[in-house]
């Protein structure tokens, strides 16, 4: 009896370990990497509010690990990352991807296009969502919206801009399809990571660079080096993106997977009101402790041959990829639609309130 006893003590010992290791088996673990250092906010707290909410939504039965830049040591190299499955995800920028397909520059913002509430309508119910899934599907991944900065200042720069004459020959940092346009006009661009952005520009190697606004820009301290800042005109909704590998979201359960997707909009959405409030907090800082720094927008001269360059240039991107068309086409389709209201709820509002 006693040894009835023991075995059957040790057959409900092996099932209680086979029940744990069984429900272990059925929590997710995932990993995610990021193109930025750990402390870039509020681009780090849009990944850190959304892993958090998958965790306390699926009870911690969905977690996802974040890996900064300084971390994986390959900070545009988180496409491939998660394209060959060692992420799972990653928290980046479509328009980093331009050179493996013009296609994904258009997710981010394209310059002179929609604001960051009209992209927004355009993703969610204008048929964004769809066209990104349908070029990232060729990648096996998915990609969502994963953060918004609104307009971006057009830089800072070490001397003032009076004519196209004092662009041509100027070392920028500057990204995106921006890029393009700038170096069509003499300008020396480059791409450079955040981490490197201060340094060099300190160090003269490069004369003038884009970052995001106010509420990014003094955290990395441009203004105490290059005295002129510019308005904007070349990333007007700039729209971060949570990379997702395909074959890791399809194992997912229905649950998870709609876990997931809630976080990373709602996570996404907080990040643009985040960074509206961290502009405006930074630029009464900047105001009031650097008297020097002169707020400057771009010529007409300037701008306008901005736009023709703009203009050409997609024409002959558009011209070569049929898939691109398809996704400019239905931005400028969109946009026509919605700016007339834009302009009467926004722009005709801000228009009769700022007249003195």
């Amino acid at each position: 009896m006693k040894l009835t006893r023991t075995i059957l003590a040790a057959m409900l010992v092996v099932m209680m370990l086979s029940v744990s290791a069984f429900a272990a088996d059925q929590k997710v673990r995932w990993k995610l990497a990021m193109t930025w250092g750990p402390t870039l906010a509020p681009f780090t707290d849009a990944v850190e509010n959304m892993a958090s909410m998958v965790e306390k939504m699926s009870g911690g039965d969905f977690t996802i690990r974040i890996d900064a830049a300084n971390k994986h040591k390959a900070p545009f190299g988180v496409f491939d990352m998660v394209k060959l499955g060692q992420y799972q995800m990653a928290h980046s920028a479509s328009y980093y991807w331009k050179g493996k397909d013009i296609s994904f520059l258009a997710f981010t913002t394209m310059p002179f296009g929609m604001t960051a509430p009209e992209q927004y309508a355009w993703f969610y119910y204008g048929g964004g969502m769809e066209l990104m899934q349908e070029v990232y599907s060729k990648h096996n991944m998915l990609s969502y919206p994963g953060g918004n900065t609104g307009n971006q200042m057009g830089g800072w720069f070490r001397k003032e801009i009076n004519s196209l004459d004092d662009l041509k020959g100027l070392k920028m940092r500057i990204p995106g399809f921006a890029g393009e346009v700038l170096a069509k006009l003499g300008l020396a661009v480059t791409n450079i990571p955040p981490g490197e952005l201060y340094t060099s520009l300190e160090r003269g190697t490069i004369d003038a660079l884009e970052w995001v606004g106010p509420g990014m820009d003094i955290k990395m301290g441009f203004h105490k080096i290059a005295p002129y800042y510019y308005t904007g005109w070349h990333e007007p909704a700039t729209e971060l993106q949570f990379l997702v590998n395909q074959k890791a979201f399809d194992k997912l359960s229905e649950e998870n997977k709609a876990i997931l997707e809630t976080a990373m909009r709602l996570s996404a959405y907080d990040m643009y009101a985040e960074n509206y409030h961290m502009s405006s907090e930074a630029w009464s800082k900047i105001a009031s402790e650097y008297p020097n720094i002169k707020i400057r927008t771009f010529p007409k001269e300037v701008m306008d041959a901005m736009k023709q360059a703009n203009n050409e240039l997609l024409a002959e991107k558009a011209k070569d990829n049929p898939m691109f068309k398809k996704i400019l086409d239905s931005q400028e389709a969109y946009l026509n639609k919605v700016r007339v209201w834009t302009q009467m709820s926004d722009y005709y509002y801000l228009e009769d309130n700022l007249k003195e």
